[in-house]
């Protein structure tokens, strides 16, 4: 199983159709981007951990349901704050929406919940680290971090933010630099 977090697909479309001056072409590196590590990784199932999509239809719905005929795999969206598209458009093209998914002792959300009787595995929060490099410049990274008991994923769209965190010394922070995930902690 493939965990997918923060996507925002129509954010681009949605922007644009409020005025902001965003390239229409850079809609499409999400599904690019989703297409590449599916092909690479052949997961049964992919759980989008909410925010699938940013708001309402928009042509981007259109590229994402021949996406989901394309890849020919199971999908599971967990619903996030963000995804206000009705379930029943979900639903016709297979994709079960889920307030949650508890496997075995992992519970799956989109928002970071507390349990004592399962590891979370959510998103919503952007996580992202600071980093500085030798010359006293700052880096601004997404990334996973984990805490004893969950793993806040990073944004996987291309055109959200990053709340930068702070660990503590027992919490881990895995950095996402060039398609590479390193520890930075």
């Amino acid at each position: 199983m493939l965990f997918i977090a923060d996507v925002h697909l129509g954010k681009i479309a949605h922007f644009r159709k409020h005025g902001a001056a965003v390239p229409a072409h850079a809609a499409y590196q999400n599904l690019e981007a989703l297409t590449e590590i599916v092909n690479e990784l052949n997961p049964d199932t992919i759980c989008f951990l909410g925010d699938l999509f940013h708001s309402n239809l928009n042509n981007e719905w259109n590229d994402f349901k021949k996406w989901v005929a394309y890849i020919n795999t199971e999908i599971i969206l967990i619903e996030g704050n963000h995804d206000i598209i009705p379930p029943k458009y979900y639903t016709e093209i297979g994709v079960p929406v889920l307030d949650n998914l508890q496997i075995g002792s992992f519970l799956l959300t989109h928002h970071p919940t507390e349990s004592t009787d399962f590891f979370n595995f959510c998103g919503h929060v952007h996580p992202g680290i600071m980093v500085r490099g030798v010359g006293g410049q700052t880096f601004r990274l997404p990334c996973f971090f984990k805490t004893n008991s969950r793993m806040i994923l990073p944004a996987f769209g291309n055109f959200t933010g990053k709340h930068i965190i702070k660990p503590t010394r027992t919490d881990e922070v895995f950095a996402v630099v060039e398609g590479k995930v390193i520890s930075i902690k």
